[in-house]
């Protein structure tokens, strides 16, 4: 049977699953392809992430092919730190993106870039890792004692609501959120918070699972993730149900020009997006201005 064959009746399959993402409100809540109120999504949310924190970071090199590890640094490279900034990791548990971004700004320091009052600088740079889930954030605190940043000021772990922060308006250089806000409930809420908290001047950017549009590419994208990632995590996280939801969840969420739209409405300026390995992510960025 051809590999054409197949990915037309698994697309068959799922037709009548997929509703058109481009009619889907944001705050249509769906916990992959099934409806859920709210309440419900949120607990089921929370299990999935609960179940999978301890072989997260495992499960996303095996999925990627060790991919993930360059789309962060691309994130990170964007965002471009410097010593003495304060910055919101939203949805950042297992520390994966705070962790580059305290890199970044160590190296910037002992390149003597910021060499006058580095005390103080050190002192004034904070990187909020805000996390709904406390396993998540549990794995990330774990990670930075063996990555040597546990005496860290710098790091500051946060368990809180990407839609309700508990950070004042216009308090932080940059916002980053990486492969989270498709799990949120209302997104337009969560790109309010990031506005509000946001300095002027302060950038937004958001890496997430997306849409590829090669139809060949997107053929074979969709049969990898319907057939193999929700074998693979039965298979190494023992945990078929949560890997499953992730990749129905990449078809629920908006495409790139849409949610850039979305990004637009909640008030950033220079909206932009890009598309890495064809759309299998894409990184959007918005200016407070």
């Amino acid at each position: 049977m051809s590999l054409r064959t197949v990915t037309r009746k698994l697309g068959n399959k799922l037709l009548p699953m997929l509703s058109s993402t481009s009619s889907l409100h944001s705050h249509a809540t769906s916990f992959g392809f099934k409806e859920v109120n709210e309440e419900e999504k949120a607990r089921m949310v929370g299990n999935v992430f609960t179940n999978v924190a301890a072989s997260y970071d495992v499960m996303n090199d095996l999925m990627s092919a060790g991919l993930h590890r360059l789309w962060k640094d691309r994130l990170v490279s964007k965002l471009n730190p410097f010593p003495g900034m304060k910055h919101l990791d939203v949805a950042g548990g297992t520390g994966d993106v705070a962790f580059r971004i305290l890199e970044t700004i160590n190296k910037a320091k002992l390149r003597g870039l910021r060499d006058v009052f580095e005390d103080t600088l050190e002192e004034e740079t904070q990187i909020y890792v805000c996390d709904i889930n406390p396993s998540m954030l549990n794995v990330g605190k774990q990670r930075a004692l063996e990555r040597g940043f546990g005496q860290d000021r710098s790091l500051v772990w946060v368990e809180g609501d990407a839609e309700n922060l508990s950070f004042k308006n216009d308090s932080m250089d940059g916002y980053t959120i990486a492969f989270g806000i498709r799990n949120v409930t209302h997104i337009e809420k969560v790109l309010n918070e990031a506005y509000r908290v946001l300095k002027r001047g302060g950038r937004f950017l958001c890496l997430e699972l997306s849409h590829v549009d090669i139809p060949i590419f997107k053929e074979l994208y969709d049969l990898y993730s319907f057939s193999v990632i929700p074998a693979m995590g039965e298979l190494v996280a023992g945990d078929r149900g949560s890997y499953q939801y992730l990749v129905e969840s990449i078809r629920r969420f908006p495409p790139q020009d849409k949610f850039a739209s979305m990004i637009a409405d909640a008030g950033f300026q220079k909206v932009e997006y890009e598309n890495l390995v064809g759309g299998v992510v894409a990184i959007h960025s918005g200016l407070k201005v």
